[in-house]
């Protein structure tokens, strides 16, 4: 049995229908740049978010890259973020002229370690001045510690900018009025940024993105940079970029948006049943093999909590994982590695001062990590085959 990474076919399968009907309904309207359809999912994910505004773009880079652009982050000035992600969270950075500062990752959570920011934060008050926004990622699913992150960046005074691209949906404890309160990614900071890439637990037909915000004025701020910087039209105060949502991939994100939950759900479902099977395989004995860990789990349960991990990824530790690797995709079984080059390592910032940096956390996870196929529509017997192949490369030996 060939086990894809993803497959997208079952998805589309009960939406096909639906989703063609409203595709035709945009084309036949000839509305095809923002519109009603774009401002309609605008106000669903903003909601679903628990944020206040919702702002389309065309893909989770340009909501990155708006955001920092409204801050008004450029030359000169630092961006604090991790160095094991994808490239977008380094690239926005770069563009604008501004220069990333790293803190390396949690090794439980692979996300931004507030413990280092704080650190970093207080070893050079001159650098700590040039910090323009501190960017946490919630890498697979799950939300980075943002109520020790935001209290660390509120006494410096720097917005905290969300790259939620892996985690709509997913959600947090954060203390408020004396209490503890769920709320989900994207919600928590200035603004949170996400990405509809197809392969995202909410994915479009293409690319494309979504900020949200809780201020008003922010929001209308990135709305004018998304386009042009023309407010009105033909009159451009800034520069902007040409950032817009187009209203089929939003009449498309509408529908998928009414299965989210329950598509979280069977992934949370399929992540139980690789932990029951991971632990019937022996693997765990030996440490060949160590599973993800969803930190939040046990403080949501109590609370009633479902969205503490939306499993954007399963991602494991693996021995020999290139070797593995390997095996596994000889085999038939779709696996990828999320990241091999932590930023910090990459060519391009050859030069730059980086060279002699070492984040060991991240660079150990680089060389460990291996995601596993994870999907809703993913059956008991895939899973099942997963593992086994998993064990047939370990019986091997050496």
């Amino acid at each position: 049995m060939r086990v894809p990474l993803l497959d997208l076919h079952e998805q589309l399968k009960p939406l096909r229908e639906e989703i063609i009907a409203a595709v035709t309904e945009v084309i036949d309207s000839t509305t095809y740049i923002m519109g009603p359809k774009v401002e309609q999912l605008e106000r669903e994910v903003a909601s679903y978010s628990g944020a206040a505004h919702g702002i389309g773009v065309a893909s989770g880079t340009d909501a990155l890259l708006a955001v920092l652009m409204t801050i008004g982050v450029g030359p000169g000035d630092l961006v604090l973020t991790t160095p094991y992600t994808f490239f977008a969270t380094m690239g926005c950075v770069l563009r604008l002229g501004a220069r990333p500062l790293f803190v390396d990752i949690d090794p439980i959570s692979y996300n931004l370690d507030p413990g280092l920011m704080e650190e970093a934060l207080a070893a050079d008050p001159d650098r700590t001045a040039r910090i323009k926004a501190i960017i946490p990622v919630h890498l697979y699913g799950q939300c980075a510690d943002m109520a020790r992150i935001m209290a660390v960046a509120d006494r410096y005074g720097i917005p905290v900018v969300e790259d939620a691209a892996q985690a709509i949906g997913a959600a947090c404890p954060m203390p408020e009025n004396g209490q503890v309160v769920w709320r989900r990614a994207g919600s928590l900071g200035l603004a949170g940024c996400f990405s509809f890439f197809p392969s995202k637990n909410l994915g479009g037909v293409g690319d494309g993105g979504m900020i949200v915000c809780q201020d008003a004025d922010f929001a209308e701020r990135v709305k004018i940079i998304r386009v042009h910087g023309g407010a009105p039209r033909y009159h451009h105060g800034v520069v902007g970029g040409n950032f817009r949502l187009d209203p089929i991939q939003a009449v498309v994100l509408s529908i998928k948006l009414a299965h989210l939950d329950s598509w979280h759900h069977q992934r949370r479902e399929n992540a139980a049943r690789y932990r029951r099977l991971f632990r019937e395989s022996g693997l765990l004995e030996n440490d060949l093999v160590t599973l993800p860990v969803a930190v939040y789990e046990a403080a949501a349960g109590a609370a009633g909590c479902r969205d503490y991990h939306i499993y954007n990824q399963f991602v494991i530790r693996a021995s020999r994982r290139d070797e593995l690797r390997t095996y596994l995709q000889a085999a038939g079984v779709g696996v990828e590695v999320y990241y091999p080059i932590p930023l910090h390592r990459q060519k391009c910032l050859a030069g730059l001062g980086y060279d002699e940096l070492t984040y060991p956390t991240s660079e150990q996870a680089a060389t460990q990590t291996l995601a596993l196929p994870i999907y809703p529509e993913l059956t008991a017997a895939a899973q099942e085959q997963v593992v086994a192949s998993i064990a047939a490369f370990y019986a091997q030996g050496e």
